[in-house]
Parts: C-alpha cells; sequence; structure tokens
C-alpha cells in the first residue's frame, strides 16, 4: 500500500499529500500521537473509493491541517510527521 501515500521531506519533517483531489473523511491520528510507518493518518475519499494516507516513517504526528468534510486538492499538505 506504499504507492497510497505521497509526501516530500522538507527538512527533516516529512510532510504527507493528498495524492488526488478528494474530500478528507477521516481522521485517524491526532497532533501528537505516534505513528509507525504506513500506518494511516487521514482516509481520503475520491470516485467513490477510500484511499489512506499514510505515514512515510515512524514518528509522531506534528500536525494536521484539514478537517473531517473539507475537500483538498492534489498537492495539499495534509499532515506533518516528525
Amino acid at each position: 500500500m506504499a504507492d497510497l501515500f505521497i509526501w516530500c521531506r522538507f527538512g527533516a519533517m516529512p510532510n504527507v499529500l493528498a495524492h488526488i483531489t478528494g474530500t478528507v473523511i477521516r481522521i485517524e491520528k491526532s497532533p501528537g500521537e505516534a505513528v509507525a510507518a504506513g500506518e494511516a493518518i487521514v482516509i481520503l475519499e475520491s470516485m467513490k473509493m477510500e484511499m489512506p494516507l499514510e505515514s512515510p516513517m515512524d514518528g509522531r504526528v506534528k500536525e494536521i491541517r484539514v478537517k473531517e468534510g473539507q475537500a483538498v486538492a492534489e498537492g495539499d499538505v495534509l499532515a506533518v510527521v516528525e
């Protein structure tokens, strides 16, 4: 499922990006929570499909930049992991 998340590294903190335009239907983690590589942080819905956006690394969720029900565009930063 590694292809279901897109992230890029700016400094030491990877940003979890939306890989497709869609709607945030669930936020699985909160800021400060530990997260393992491959663990879902945000669930997007697009074209009636649910797509988990996963952590690229072990760490902690530094920030969640979206809310449930929010529409997002491809490339939007949804979360930051440290």
